[in-house]
């Protein structure tokens, strides 16, 4: 079965910059979209970013845009997310998610087909 492994989460202060890392392995996900989610204590999960199998084409949460950006290294296998100007409001767990379908990733959450486990991002005032 695929895996997903984030790191590069942790403390920071607001205004801040953390890069997430998401390393898959089991097959590679070269065809695959590949996107970030995030979940804060008592709320749902919520799309973040995500990035189509080539790279070319992005969408982001509106209150992200201008400060995260997605990109990935189909060679590593791997996707990334560069957070900058973080706010309280950023802090949740982060998750990496992979699946065919772009759109499944942006508008359909629960049939994505892979899941990392999450790392947590906190962002202090």
């Amino acid at each position: 079965q695929v895996q997903l492994v984030e790191s590069g989460g942790g403390l920071v202060q607001a205004g801040g910059s953390l890069r997430l890392s998401c390393a898959a392995s089991g097959r590679t996900l070269r065809s695959y979209a590949m996107g970030w989610f995030r979940q804060a204590p008592g709320k749902e999960r919520e799309f973040v970013a995500v990035i189509n199998w080539s790279g070319a084409d992005t969408h982001y949460l509106e209150s992200v845009k201008g400060r995260f950006t997605i990109s990935r290294d189909n060679a590593k296998n791997s996707v990334y997310l560069q957070m900058m100007s973080l706010k309280p409001e950023d802090t949740a767990v982060y998750y990496c998610a992979a699946d065919p379908s772009f759109f499944t990733i942006v508008a359909d959450t629960t049939r994505v087909d892979y899941w990392g486990q999450g790392t947590q991002v906190t962002v202090s005032s």
